[in-house]
């Protein structure tokens, strides 16, 4: 059986992307209730929100939701203590080494997928004990590795050192992206931009037809010199971010101007390469079911290719 299922308890090996304010209740429950596994996040930092969000997800879905902790943002042991103590059974951690927390998670039977960038994080994260991995190439959004590698050839590389199972996150959008992921050894995908602009996200509109009207050369990686670098949607500020080379210290600050005001050029929209292959907000069940159907229409034809022996 896919391990990823056994350890979600969810109907597909479909995750939602734990992103900043966005992954909350709202859009978890949806992606849950459509059989994938939502995820609540932390890294806003806003504990005290958080715990609430998390406290309403089972009065609004009766399947499984994870929750993500992102060790360099957690300025607060409520939240882990939280965690540890509700029930949940499916964490990611990501954002540091996930030594530093499993100790406290598995003292409740809690399976810890650790997000990593490269090979050397990741046989890091094995060695510390996690249960699997969410494999992050260069092509997703939000925080990334400098050195950029893809996530075909990270999964790869991965899979060539280790067998726990791997959830594949980045440039992942629909069926055939599952598909190409799935054949380079991942048991499970992770989608960010996709659910992003998903009629359930609560961004805003400007945000969600950003995302759509975007081509695949419609992002810049950002602050490579420095941390956090980051991919983001292409507006004027990004401009001027990419070609100064750094990110002012204040790039954060109105955030959530853009992301629930609509304006796009208070901060960086964070998005993935996959923004190119995105043409429409849809709800979360139609892009959890097309995906579904898309990855065995596919899966299906390479298996009549592979029992006939032909190409």
């Amino acid at each position: 059986m896919n391990r990823v299922l056994q350890h979600t308890g969810a109907k597909y090996p479909i995750i939602q992307a734990p992103m900043g304010w966005i992954a909350r209740s709202q859009l978890a429950s949806a992606v849950s209730n459509a059989g994938g596994l939502g995820v609540i996040e932390t890294s806003s930092g806003e504990t005290d929100a958080c715990i609430a969000e998390i406290e309403k997800m089972p009065s609004l879905t009766d399947n499984p939701f994870g929750i993500n902790l992102p060790l360099l943002f957690l300025r607060d042991e409520r939240i882990i203590d939280f965690v540890a103590e509700s029930g949940v059974k499916f964490v990611t951690t990501s954002a540091g080494s996930p030594s530093k927390l499993l100790e406290r998670l598995k003292k409740h039977d809690i399976i810890v997928y650790h997000a990593v960038p490269t090979v050397g994080a990741a046989m890091k994260a094995v060695e510390a004990g996690v249960d699997g991995l969410v494999v992050e190439g260069a092509e997703g959004g939000g925080f990334k590795n400098p050195e950029e590698v893809s996530t075909l050839v990270l999964l790869q590389a991965i899979r060539e050192k280790t067998d726990v199972p791997m959830i594949a996150a980045g440039g992942i959008c629909d069926g055939r992206g599952m598909a190409a992921v799935f054949a380079a050894g991942a048991e499970g995908i992770q989608m960010g931009t996709r659910f992003v602009s998903s009629q359930e996200s609560p961004v805003h509109q400007n945000y969600k037809g950003a995302i759509v009207d975007a081509k695949e050369t419609g992002t810049y990686v950002l602050n490579k010199k420095s941390t956090p670098c980051i991919r983001a949607l292409k507006t004027e500020r990004t401009q001027a971010i990419h070609e100064d080379g750094l990110m002012p210290p204040d790039t954060f600050a109105r955030i959530q101007e853009l992301y629930f005001g609509g304006d796009m050029e208070a901060s960086v929209g964070l998005a993935g390469q996959a923004a190119g292959l995105i043409h429409e907000v849809k709800p979360v069940e139609a892009i959890i079911k097309e995906t579904v159907d898309g990855f065995f229409e596919i899966a299906g034809r390479m298996g009549g290719l592979s029992a006939a022996r032909s190409f």
